[in-house]
């Protein structure tokens, strides 16, 4: 690294060099056990959705461009048999990984930290040959970075159009890449300083296409890309998350003070542990995160009443605006389907699931499925809406054609840090996804070799029986 290039004087204190310091600083030693634990089940589940997502069509468009643009490289992408190079890597892994709706999210953020911070960390740790604890360390300094910050401006940022996964989400990939390079505080907060300039996302994938599932390739490449040109000596601004053309009066609007922002307070902690990692939330359901508790809310009913679709008059749904906002959204194609609250309802509703076998072509045209859209009916709730974004709750009415009446509240949907998958449904979903890329022995082989990721001497081993 240039260090005089670097002009090693810290920014006066405030968000930007706190979280830096505490990135910089931070030593796998001091991570507590639940928080390790964490991390390993979200590499796991992350690692999961870039094996199955290598296969959607978006992610085969921007492997065919890339492809042509830079060509072959040494780095394996989990589920992809070419390898490529490092950046390349990190945005195919990326992209796949946010392409079926099944990667992880930080509730109080409305953010994907797993499908940016993972993909970079593992195609840097892998092309560097660093080892299992560092890559983790990586994972947990990521998701510090990329929680935090979208925490800090969300809802404001959500509120105002922007997809806080793509653009909070680079700061992450720059955090992960920043500690596997060993950034002293200095350089992370410079890393940080650039990647803030390629921060981007908006929330127009609700209107068609599917841009949705580039973001977070954008974000995990371009982070990586801003420590890469850090270490090689490129300067960049400090305090660039508070100061007046900085980050958060960009994308927040200014809606406090951003110099008096307790970055490392932002978000919500489980009470187990208090880093980010440890108080993500995994999907069961492969959409929208905001239909979570109104799914459930329905599985819920159906599984005590057994009632037929055709029993059911109407679905009453009260939650808070975001979610609400969903029942707007159409279901044309699989990327707004997954988004669409009436259809990912009425397809629970006929199919007592929300699987990936939801929301394809077939399904968006089955005709059972159409007929209950109408019935679904969607308001904002005072109390729901009170407690977002520390819940994300629903409640579930259902009326019948008799005249019946079931309801239920959900305050915290099924694979939250309060309602987690157990290990066991952890490795269900990995064997699900990783066995039709993979093939049963090696998606096995994949799946112990990562819950032992720690004591793995070279990352890049295991990546070798992540690829087809």
């Amino acid at each position: 690294m240039n260090e005089l290039a670097l002009h090693p004087v810290l920014s006066k204190p405030g968000p930007t060099s706190d979280l830096a310091g505490f990135l910089a600083a931070l030593r796998l030693d001091q991570v507590d056990d639940f928080a390790r634990h964490a991390a390993r089940r979200h590499l796991i589940d992350t690692l999961a959705a870039v094996i199955a997502g290598a296969t959607q069509e978006v992610t085969g468009i921007a492997e065919r461009v890339l492809g042509r643009v830079h060509g072959t490289g040494d780095v394996p992408v989990p589920g992809f048999a070419t390898r490529y190079d490092m950046l390349t890597a990190a945005y195919l892994g990326g992209t796949s990984g946010h392409g079926l709706e099944l990667d992880d999210g930080y509730r109080s953020g409305s953010v994907h930290p797993g499908t940016v911070v993972v993909p970079a960390a593992w195609s840097m740790a892998a092309a560097r040959g660093a080892s299992g604890a560092e890559l983790l360390l990586a994972v947990i300094a990521g998701y510090e970075a990329v929680c935090r910050i979208a925490a800090a401006g969300h809802p404001a940022s959500r509120l105002r159009g922007f997809h806080n996964t793509g653009i909070a989400g680079v700061f992450g990939s720059a955090a992960a890449a920043g500690s596997l390079l060993g950034f002293d505080a200095d350089a992370m907060e410079q890393a940080i300083g650039t990647a803030a300039s390629s921060a981007a996302g908006l929330f127009s994938f609700l209107a068609g296409g599917d841009v949705k599932r580039i973001h977070p390739g954008h974000a995990a490449r371009e982070g990586l890309l801003s420590a890469l040109l850090t270490a090689e000596g490129l300067p960049a601004p400090r305090g660039v998350l508070e100061f007046g053309d900085g980050y958060f009066n960009a994308f927040s609007g200014g809606h406090r003070d951003p110099e008096r922002i307790d970055i490392m307070g932002s978000g919500d902690n489980n009470a187990k542990s208090a880093f980010a990692i440890a108080n993500c939330y995994m999907k069961p359901y492969a959409c929208c995160r905001h239909i979570h508790s109104a799914i459930d809310g329905v599985l819920h009913i159906l599984g005590e009443q057994d009632l037929a679709p055709e029993q059911v008059a109407r679905m009453e749904f009260g939650t808070y605006a975001v979610a609400a906002s969903h029942a707007a959204v159409g279901w044309s194609e699989m990327t707004t389907a997954q988004m669409s609250f009436p259809f990912v309802i009425a397809a629970t509703l006929v199919r007592r699931q929300a699987s990936l076998h939801e929301f394809g072509a077939a399904e968006r045209a089955d005709a059972r499925i159409l007929a209950q859209t109408a019935k679904v009916h969607v308001h904002v709730d005072a109390q729901c809406e009170a407690d977002y974004p520390r819940k994300r709750a629903a409640k579930t009415r259902i009326e019948t054609t008799d005249g019946r009446v079931f309801e239920h509240y959900m305050p915290e949907p099924y694979g939250a840090a309060s309602n987690p998958l157990t290990d066991a449904a952890l490795e269900e979903k990995f064997l699900g996804l990783a066995e039709p890329v993979l093939g049963a022995a090696r998606a096995r082989a994949a799946l112990d070799a990562l819950w032992q990721i720690d004591s793995a001497t070279n990352v890049a081993a295991v990546a070798a029986l992540l690829v087809p």
